[in-house]
């Protein structure tokens, strides 16, 4: 009796199959469930390439990162945040690529790097966190944003 009162004592802990896998998953949905891509600004270059370029021509320090200055989204995003904003720059273009997986793909490609942030003055590509962190340890990198006219807390 009492073997037969332990055996059903876990019967509880017994794995059931997943509902899903007892139905059909539904192939479509409704339409206020599908996702909504809002369409560029009619401004805006079609080509993914051409508005990297259009953009890294108009900002003199560009970041393309996860996330937002305010809240970065991934450690190395947020360490470059953090040697800009101990090297004193008080305004640059960040490009959440999150936000855009056209853009996340694109700078890529533009740049024959594979990962994410990347950081661009004057149009040229630097690199990523480490190499932003190397160049603010050696001074370049304060040599480069004066160069470029990017405004520093040192410079008048």
């Amino acid at each position: 009796m009492l073997a037969r009162a332990s055996l059903l004592a876990g019967s509880h802990l017994r794995a059931w199959p997943a509902a899903p896998a007892l139905r059909r998953l539904c192939t479509d949905s409704h339409s206020d469930f599908k996702p909504h891509r809002k369409p560029p600004p009619a401004d805006a270059p079609k080509d993914t390439q051409a508005r990297i370029a259009a953009e890294l021509a108009k900002n003199p320090l560009v970041v393309f990162m996860k996330g937002v200055p305010s809240a970065p989204q991934c450690g190395f995003s947020n360490r470059v945040v953090q040697v800009l904003n101990a090297e004193g720059v008080k305004e640059y273009k960040a490009f959440n690529v999150l936000a855009d997986q056209e853009l996340r793909e694109g700078i890529k490609k533009y740049s024959s790097w594979p990962t994410i942030p990347q950081v661009y003055i004057k149009g040229e590509f630097q690199g990523g966190s480490d190499v932003l962190l190397e160049m603010y340890e050696s001074g370049e990198l304060t040599k480069k944003l004066v160069e470029a006219g990017v405004p520093i807390a040192d410079t008048p």
